[in-house]
C-alpha cells in the first residue's frame, strides 16, 4: 500500500505494514465489503456446526456492531485472533486506527502524549511510557486492565487487558494507533507479548 501523506489528510495513511500472526482474520471495515467479510469469519467459526443459528446470528451481529463502531472512529483495519491452544481460545482483536486530528491534543512529541494520557488514566490500573519500535521509531505505550463489560463481550466475565501503542506518523502532525485486546486474563502476560511481537513489526514504506 502507497500513499502520499500531508499534514492533514481524509485519507487513512498506507504507507505502513505489519505483520500478524497466521490465524489472525482480517475483518474489512469498508461499509461496501463489511458484511461479506463478517459472513466469511463467522462461516469459518461455525464450520461443520449447523445446530446453533442464535449463536451464529448473534456473532454476526456483534462482529457488525464492532466493525462499524471502529470504522467511526477511524478504523483502517481490523483482526481477530482464531488461535486456540488445546481447546482454549486465544481471543484478542487488534484495531488500527487514525483518530481526526480535532480528536486529540496538539503534542509535539511522545513524551508530551505520554504526560496527557497519563492524566486521562488516572486512577486507572495502567502500564505507560515511551517506548522504541525497531522499524518505527519512538512511540507511547499504555498497558490497561478494565473490569468486564458482558453486555459489550458477548458475556464476558473476566477483566479484559489493551495494549495500545501510539506512533506518530511521519510528516504528519497525527498518531497511528495500534489497540490490541484480550478477554483471557489468566493468560493475559503471554498475549501481551504477543502484542508487543506484532507491534516491533511495524514499519513505514
Amino acid at each position: 500500500m502507497q500513499m502520499k501523506t500531508s499534514d492533514y489528510f481524509s485519507s487513512p495513511p498506507a504507507d505502513y505494514n505489519l505483520i500478524v500472526p497466521d490465524g489472525w482474520f482480517q475483518i474489512s471495515l469498508d461499509p461496501d465489503e463489511r458484511d461479506q467479510s463478517i459472513l466469511a469469519l463467522v462461516d469459518l467459526q461455525f464450520r461443520g456446526i449447523d445446530n446453533a443459528p442464535h449463536l451464529k446470528k448473534e456473532l454476526m451481529r456483534d462482529l457488525q456492531k464492532r466493525a462499524q463502531s471502529a470504522y467511526g472512529i477511524g478504523g483502517t483495519e481490523m483482526y481477530l485472533s482464531l488461535l486456540t491452544v488445546g481447546p482454549v481460545p486465544l481471543a484478542s482483536s487488534l484495531l488500527i486506527s487514525v483518530p481526526a486530528a480535532d480528536e486529540w491534543p496538539v503534542c509535539s512529541d511522545a513524551n508530551e502524549l505520554a504526560e496527557h494520557l497519563a492524566v486521562r488514566n488516572a486512577g486507572a490500573e495502567t502500564e505507560l511510557g515511551v517506548t522504541q519500535l525497531e522499524a518505527a521509531g519512538t512511540a507511547v505505550r499504555l498497558r490497561r486492565r478494565d473490569a468486564p463489560d458482558p453486555e459489550n463481550q458477548m458475556g464476558n466475565t473476566l477483566p479484559t487487558t489493551t495494549l495500545t501503542y501510539y506512533v506518530p506518523i511521519p510528516a504528519t502532525k497525527r498518531w497511528l494507533m495500534l489497540n490490541f485486546s484480550t478477554p483471557v486474563d489468566p493468560l493475559a502476560d503471554q498475549m501481551v507479548r504477543l502484542f508487543d511481537a506484532v507491534a516491533g513489526t511495524l514499519h513505514w514504506t
